[in-house]
């Protein structure tokens, strides 16, 4: 029971770094793009 335990927790433990580390990403490539798309929008607005 104990070697089950611990396959199991390392797959959780594995699954939840990969999916922050996803999460992450996504978010920081999200918030570049729409930094990006206000910058767009404030230099139309100047023009």
């Amino acid at each position: 029971m104990d070697e089950q335990l611990r396959i199991i927790l390392i797959i959780i433990v594995s699954v939840s770094i990969f999916g922050l580390s996803i999460f992450v990403f996504v978010k920081n490539y999200i918030k570049s793009k729409i930094d990006h798309l206000v910058k767009n929008e404030k230099n139309k607005k100047l023009k």
